[in-house]
């Protein structure tokens, strides 16, 4: 069966009844339907006094086009760690649309380990990401309400752009104001998708609704003729936009096939943006369980080093372990075999592509100093002399290897790995490090992650950021973590480039002060802020038939 009819033949459990088996109490409780509901943030000053459970965060190797399985094991984890007695809560993004109809699909897992209602997380779920879009572009309509009023900031130049969550390669650059009306100013203007946007920022990394209106009111929307900061606060504009995400805040509850509780809230990518989830779903997490698993998007290079360096200095808690998840099948594709190749065994193959993992461990592992574990999300055609010759490989890195079937088998399929895992939380302390200091130079930041994580030779800058670099630190903000925004087939940033076996550069194109974010965004490559559709999106295969029912959805 496909996900998405596996999904709909399993019997749910009310939402309220999740709720009042993991502690939530009914007054915190905001249902949407029989199978989703909001939790309040006013639970917190209940859970204030009790201790955080057990921080596990799932990463992988760099993505292929095969698809690594990452939310599949994150949600078989937390299935598993169930079933051997454990009290767990899953953490997780939501899903955009723009991948949902684009190329990469739904982001609710897959097979046996999903999350439920998948049609509604993978669509409109709670509205959470069309909340973020109608702030984002309030923001912009206050902009031009104001210049066109008499500008009395003096606004010049407007560097605050609109969103939408889809891929639309056609809006990255605009426009607008063309209507030929007195005092409305044609400008160039442009899209981000809502995911990439600093608004979705914000949203992840805010405390509560106080930290969320000081963030938003430090928004920098432009320039004025004397090239100082406009901020969002100057538009007095920060209060409507909380207005339009107060309920938004509020985490999302479902829950796994299995019924285990699901945290799912904010979703910014990891190639783009900084690719987590709510630091207060996550915070929320660690106080309703022993163990909160989560994830970081795309491969450890992206989406880990930025919950290590980004979040956990808002979050306050570092992982007790790390899972980085592979497959057989996209370590030979990363050792140089064609993708109709890959169902046969290479034992040369494995070895080359093993190379991309163990960067991967050497960078969780000696320079962040975390805990880390291996999962194989296993395949019938995976051999027993690959997975043999994968595990000593491992062996001689002191890191254990898990194989996992949570796509087949559910949280069943995960029990070896959930006991590794706990055996890891409880048996071995972090040594953790930051890469890099928030006292650093701006280039210091950079040529840190680009050595110590990518194994770049070093780093090299265009004119243009240049100047933006000199121009942040003059302004005060260059204590801030940095952002990198990088393709995610890569260590390096040529996504044609997989095995790195040369040296390479990292080529900073562009930099980006998030002022109310408070990280400063780099933008390496090719890479851009809004997405286009592939030739044959996923969007030609959804539906609707007579009776109601959504195909297509994967």
């Amino acid at each position: 069966m496909e996900d998405i009819e596996i999904a709909r033949n399993t019997q749910l459990d009310s939402i309220t009844k999740i709720a009042e088996n993991n502690g939530i109490k009914e007054e915190y409780l905001e249902p949407y339907g029989k199978y989703k509901a909001k939790i309040s943030l006013n639970i917190m000053k209940d859970l204030r006094n009790k201790e955080d459970g057990k921080l596990v965060l799932i990463t992988a190797i760099n993505p292929t086009p095969l698809g690594e399985g990452k939310t599949t094991i994150a949600i078989g984890l937390a299935d598993g760690l169930r079933k051997i007695g454990k009290n767990s809560i899953l953490a997780l993004r939501e899903p955009s649309l723009g991948p949902v109809f684009g190329i990469k699909g739904g982001a609710t897992g897959g097979g046996h380990s999903q999350v439920a209602p998948m049609e509604d997380i993978n669509l409109h779920f709670t509205g959470d990401i069309h909340a973020i879009t109608s702030a984002n572009n309030l923001l912009s309509a206050i902009i031009d309400n104001h210049i066109y009023h008499g500008n009395e900031l003096n606004i010049e130049k407007v560097k605050w752009k609109r969103c939408v969550d889809l891929n639309d390669r056609q809006l990255r650059v605009v426009n607008t104001g063309l209507s030929g009306e007195k005092n409305i100013v044609p400008r160039e203007d442009g899209f981000d998708i809502t995911v990439a946007s600093e608004i979705m920022a914000i949203f992840c990394l805010a405390t509560d609704i106080d930290d969320l209106k000081r963030r938003l009111g430090n928004i920098i929307i432009g320039y004025n003729n004397e090239q100082k900061p406009v901020t969002a606060h100057d538009l007095k504009a920060e209060g409507a936009m909380a207005v339009l995400l107060k309920d938004a805040l509020n985490p999302n509850l479902v829950q796994t096939l299995e019924h285990t509780p699901a945290i799912i809230h904010g979703g910014p990518f990891a190639n783009i943006a900084h690719g987590c989830n709510s630091v207060v779903a996550t915070k929320m997490a660690l106080k309703l369980s022993n163990y909160t698993v989560t994830e970081a998007g795309f491969g450890a290079d992206l989406g880990a080093e930025k919950f290590l360096n980004i979040k956990t200095r808002r979050l306050g808690k570092i992982p007790d372990a790390v899972v980085i998840v592979a497959t057989i099948k996209a370590l030979k594709y990363h050792g140089g075999i064609a993708k109709e190749e890959l169902e046969k065994e290479n034992i040369e193959a494995l070895k080359n592509g093993s190379k991309n993992l163990l960067k991967h461990i050497e960078n969780l592992k000696e320079k962040f100093g975390v805990n880390v574990i291996v999962a194989i999300n296993k395949f019938n055609q995976d051999t027993e002399n690959e997975i043999e010759t994968l595990r000593k490989i491992l062996e001689k890195e002191n890191v254990e290897l898990s194989l996992v079937e949570s796509w087949s088998k559910g949280g069943e399929g995960a029990i070896e790995l959930a006991e590794k895992v706990v055996n890891l939380c409880e048996e071995k302390e972090n040594e953790f490090k930051y890469i890099y200091n928030l006292e650093d130079t701006i280039k210091e930041k950079v040529e840190k992650v680009s050595k110590n994580i990518y194994g770049a030779d070093g780093v090299e800058y265009s004119k243009e950021a240049e100047e933006q670099i000199e121009k942040i630190e003059k302004m005060g903000y260059g204590n801030l973590p940095i952002c990198i925004a990088k393709t995610q087939y890569s260590f390096s940033d040529d996504a044609k480039n997989l095995e790195c076996n040369s040296s390479f550069n990292i080529h900073v194109k562009e930099v980006k002060l998030k002022a109310g974010a408070e990280f400063i965004v780099i933008l390496t490559g090719k890479v851009m802020t809004m997405p286009g559709l592939p030739k044959h999106p996923a969007s030609e295969q959804i539906d609707i038939d007579e009776q109601g029912n959504i195909v297509g959805i994967f």
